[in-house]
């Protein structure tokens, strides 16, 4: 009899439901995780809208905190029962991609347009967690390359602490890093959902000296401050482009990151940009982009827009858990909710329409 196990599996758009799956094999380059907590992901929502495409019955979600079930017979440098994290993305540094310096990339191809809806091609980047393969949001997941990818986690640290490592934090922290920014910069950073407060706190971290969040929700402006941000702006009531040049004295911002995936927000990132800027786009958008001609200067001011897709593997894992460890930041307070993994469903009904304040959910297999 083949032992089963419960995953969260995309239906169709508007239902992820709970269901019965093999677990999977091992082979010799893969390690089977036995998943004690992961968590609901803003990318997670798009799929479940159908604004992003997966094949029907994959298993979704890709924040994996675990133990080593059990190790392919290839894989060395790790014992079973051990905790580990693995990145969202799980690129085995032997690819092209990898190796032109863009892992996040392995394995990269592109969706016809008859598949996701949109013109022409849609590129799937090389996310593979709950995209490509079978995801965490359920009691096991199979780890591809894991000599690369499974991350030890430190003594002392909990499964919350690091829960934001394998994407949120890596993909915020990555925003900051693409953003260029310098000592003493001011980095505008358009909304404080969970990427937006680690990008907040990233460039915090590389030295802005001036941050300026930008979002709806008073409680995660709040949040944003004791994240890093030194100035916080409600949408709502101001005009955020008028109001960063004045902050800047008509100079503009040094960096913008966008983390929500909108024309808005991109338009306004850029239209807050000085000359020469860089413009960090983190979100994840389901239509058309479109460059207004005067916020770009019509091709001619020097700006840079750079994308970003959470950057993977063991290094990339070690270096954000050492962050934490060395208590230069605590993202624990991002996990403002828990559910088991059996109320999956109502787990994705309050994440979805945002209530009661949630920012991500713990979701606890066992």
């Amino acid at each position: 009899m083949v032992a089963t196990m419960k995953a969260a599996v995309f239906v169709e758009p508007g239902r992820i439901e709970l269901a019965e799956k093999p677990i999977p094999e091992v082979g010799p380059n893969d390690a089977l995780i036995r998943i004690t907590t992961t968590t609901i992901c803003g990318t997670d929502i798009h799929i479940l809208k159908g604004e992003y495409p997966v094949a029907q019955g994959l298993t979704v979600g890709h924040e994996p905190v675990g133990v080593i079930e059990k190790l392919g017979s290839a894989v060395t440098g790790y014992q079973e029962g051990q905790r580990v994290i693995a990145g969202a993305i799980c690129p085995n540094f032997g690819s092209y991609a990898a190796q032109d310096g863009v892992p996040s990339q392995d394995g990269s191809y592109l969706i016809p347009s008859g598949r996701c809806g949109c013109h022409g091609y849609k590129a799937t980047a090389g996310w593979r967690f709950g995209n490509l393969i079978d995801g965490t949001q359920a009691e096991y997941v199979l780890v591809p390359d894991a000599q690369a990818n499974l991350a030890p986690i430190p003594d002392g640290l909990t499964d919350e602490q690091v829960l934001m490592c394998p994407d949120i934090m890596s993909t915020g922290f990555k925003g900051a890093e693409n953003a260029n920014i310098r000592l003493g910069d001011t980095v505008v950073v358009f909304a404080q959902g969970p990427i937006g407060l680690c990008a907040t706190a990233g460039a915090r971290l590389l030295g802005a000296t001036t941050i300026i969040a930008v979002d709806g929700n008073e409680h995660r402006l709040g949040i944003s401050r004791r994240l890093g941000a030194d100035v916080t702006l409600d949408f709502n009531t101001c005009d955020v482009v008028a109001e960063v040049m004045r902050l800047t004295g008509g100079r503009g911002a040094d960096a913008a990151i966008e983390a929500l995936g909108t024309q808005t927000t991109f338009e306004q990132a850029l239209r807050c940009l000085k000359p020469g800027g860089t413009l960090s786009s983190l979100g994840v958008y389901s239509q058309d982009l479109k460059i207004p001609l005067d916020a770009f200067a019509a091709g001619l001011g020097d700006h840079r827009i750079n994308t970003a897709l959470c950057p993977g593997g063991k290094e990339r894992m070690r270096r954000l858990m050492n962050v934490i460890a060395a208590e230069r930041l605590d993202l624990g307070v991002l996990v403002t909710h828990h559910y088991p993994l059996d109320d999956i469903v109502a787990a994705y009904d309050l994440f979805a329409h945002q209530r009661d304040g949630v920012l991500k959910v713990a979701i606890k297999p066992f």
